[in-house]
């Protein structure tokens, strides 16, 4: 009994230090509308959120739809956060509708039943905008970039100059404020035996080069095989929702592509290494460089200068990482 005395005693100690840590500043760089994935993401994002683990600074957009906006607005709306700022991109890169970003647009009378500020057609910052804002209000070496979409907005910052928000060129604002990027991007394993080149990478492949030779912070590449091997669970789609009669989560995600699918985890992989990366989810690859062919191929050179490392996931870790995916995916709003 001692022992458990002792262990008592110590335990609001051990609670105290974690609810005490420091968030994780995230700004969410997505492209939100492509794959139902980057919305379970931000779903992940706000329950982190809730718990204390992060703070969502910003949600800058890679797919150029006038819908993507409205349906973050949207999603942040329901999680309490509406006041969070979103820019987009004017780059015309993958500009078609997506399946389920309509799902907020949605009106109950004269009202949208998924309450947003953010109308199609209204004015939206631009996405290198709201990251140099951003960016500029952080203390240094604190911002962690989570991208899950394509390179552009990213190789856009860096190529800005100095404005109201900050003297510093974009390279610079990045190098003093920027702690590292969590990117789901490349692949770093055969697929079936077969070289495979990821979606993110070849819908922008000259920015994916350009990021990947010029960012000046370490970038942790999560590529497409280790969300492919960890799929978000159908059965949580169907049930762990329930608490409310009508969740947008759930209805992005049957709009994409409806159960018994169960969609690869890609994105939430970044967003789990960026929130909880001393948490040991991921293996880390040794420090290297990723270069990106031109047909879009990443290869990955070990280098112990390089700042460059890639996530594996061991088939004994598949399990417990989905099951914590669909928890903090499926938890309920705090608002």
């Amino acid at each position: 009994m001692k022992k458990f005395s002792n262990c008592l005693a110590i335990a609001p100690l051990i609670f105290s230090a974690f609810a005490l840590a420091d968030p994780v500043k995230i700004i969410y760089d997505t492209d939100m509308g492509n794959d139902v994935d980057d919305a379970l993401a931000l779903a992940m994002l706000h329950s982190l959120q809730n718990r204390g683990e992060s703070e969502l600074l910003a949600i800058t957009a890679t797919k150029d739809h006038d819908e993507v906006a409205p349906y973050l607005d949207a999603i942040n709306t329901f999680y309490g956060r509406g006041s969070i700022p979103i820019g987009v991109t004017d780059s015309g890169v993958t500009p078609e509708r997506s399946r389920f970003t309509g799902v907020t647009l949605e009106r109950n009378d004269d009202e949208y039943f998924y309450p947003h500020d953010l109308n199609i057609g209204e004015p939206v910052p631009s996405a290198v905008q709201v990251l140099r804002e951003s960016l500029a209000g952080q203390p240094d070496n604190s911002v962690v970039i989570v991208q899950v979409g394509f390179s552009t907005n990213l190789v856009e910052l860096l190529q800005t100059d100095g404005d109201k928000y900050s003297g510093l060129s974009g390279l610079e604002l990045v190098e003093q404020k920027v702690k590292h990027i969590s990117i789901m991007a490349g692949t770093f394993a055969l697929i079936e035996g077969q070289v495979h080149l990821e979606y993110n990478i070849v819908q922008d492949i000259p920015s994916a080069q350009y990021l990947a030779k010029n960012w000046p912070t370490s970038i942790y590449w999560s590529g497409f095989e280790v969300g492919l091997a960890i799929r978000y669970p159908a059965i949580s789609i169907e049930n762990d929702f329930n608490y409310l009669d009508r969740h947008p989560i759930p209805e992005s995600y049957q709009a994409y592509m409806p159960t018994p699918h169960e969609r690869p985890t890609w994105d939430l992989t970044s967003v789990l290494l960026a929130t909880r990366k001393e948490r040991n989810y991921f293996g880390i690859s040794e420090p290297g460089t990723v270069t990106v062919l031109e047909d879009g191929e990443t290869i990955f050179k070990a280098d112990s200068g390089g700042n460059h490392f890639y996530l594996t996931i061991s088939d004994s870790d598949i399990r417990r990482v989905r099951e914590l995916m669909a928890a903090l995916v499926s938890e309920p709003p705090s608002n």
